[in-house]
This record gives structure tokens, C-alpha cells and sequence, in this order.
């Protein structure tokens, strides 16, 4: 999980419980929001260290899914936006 601007890790909270609570493993990435290229750099790293399969899900930030670029152990990508009011 990757958050997007104006957010932390600690804002997937809810969410991890959720999932934790159906005995998936978690990882909420920091994703230090400095430019594009650096945050996909991160957060690809950090997938190279995950065994697979994989869900990549992030918020706001989807351009952040160009860190799943090379990542074969990534099966699905999704993005959490904010509803409309």
C-alpha cells in the first residue's frame, strides 16, 4: 500500500486491520512525496524485496503504479480515491 500527498503510512490503518484480520500480509510503504521519479524508485525497490503474488494498491497517487514496472510478482493494481462529494 502506498498513500498519496498529504498523507502518512498511518493512514491506511483501517484498511490493514481489515486485512490483517483476514491473514493477509501487509506492508504500508513510506513514500516520502519529493518528486515522481524518486517515490516510483522507492516504492519499486521496495517491491523487488516482496515475495509474490502481489497487490499493489495506492491513494490519489496512482501514477505510483509505474513502480510495478519489471515487478512479474505484481498480479493487480488498484487505487483508493477520495468519493466525490
Amino acid at each position: 500500500m502506498v498513500h498519496g500527498a498529504f498523507a502518512e503510512s498511518a493512514s491506511w490503518g483501517g484498511v490493514i486491520q481489515r486485512l490483517l484480520g483476514d491473514r493477509y500480509a501487509v506492508v504500508a510503504a513510506p513514500n516520502a512525496l519529493r518528486s515522481l521519479s524518486g517515490d516510483f524508485a522507492v516504492a519499486s525497490s521496495l517491491l523487488s524485496t516482496l515475495d509474490g503474488p502481489v497487490v499493489l494498491i495506492g491513494h490519489s497517487y496512482g501514477g505510483i503504479f509505474n513502480a510495478a514496472v519489471g515487478h512479474d510478482h505484481v498480479k493487480a493494481l488498484a487505487v483508493q480515491r477520495r468519493p466525490s462529494s
